[in-house]
């Protein structure tokens, strides 16, 4: 089964203009949510991958399911003030403006290889940032990880520009 015809397209949402790609609808589809779940890690199986790194909101649900399918870890990317440990944190841009996302200083430890998960690589702001913070606690970034890619958007093309791996199971065109 096409795994993009299990995703759906909202019109205008959040705003005029734009064409939410909406996964809830794939999600809630068991055998397209096993069959996504199942090629990753079928992808990285044979990969030297310690700890799944899952960017809030979405990433934590394809990113748990992944790490529980390969019998690894999982840490949470959270955004500002959600974490009740120490943290780290990281500013990283939006389309308008400046967001922080934190992880937890003991979370990632030296050296080890980090897949970062997430459900759409649209600006690249957010996964840039993710980024930042596995550098930061001294994980190494194993490839970046996404459901859907929205190319025309230019995040595939930061991550190129900065030499990162990445992998998205399928792209959607236009906004």
């Amino acid at each position: 089964m096409p795994i993009k015809s299990k995703i759906r397209t909202i019109p205008h949402f959040p705003k005029e203009g734009i064409m939410f790609r909406d996964i809830t609808t794939l999600l809630k589809d068991p055998p397209a949510f096993k069959q996504t779940i199942d090629l990753l890690a079928d992808r990285y199986k044979d990969q030297k991958i310690d700890v799944i790194v899952g960017i809030e909101a979405r990433g934590f649900i394809l990113g748990a399911a992944l790490a529980y399918a390969m019998g690894i870890g999982f840490v949470p990317i959270r955004k500002k003030g959600k974490l009740p440990g120490k943290t780290i944190a990281q500013n990283y841009e939006l389309e308008y403006g400046v967001d922080t996302i934190e992880i937890h200083i003991d979370a990632i430890e030296k050296g080890q290889n980090c897949l970062l998960v997430d459900d759409l690589l649209a600006t690249g702001g957010t996964i840039l940032g993710a980024v930042e913070l596995v550098e930061k606690t001294g994980g190494l970034v194993h490839e970046c990880c996404f459901l859907v890619d929205l190319p025309e958007i230019g995040g595939s093309k930061k991550l190129n520009d900065r030499n990162l791996k990445w992998f998205a199971l399928v792209d959607f065109e236009g906004h």
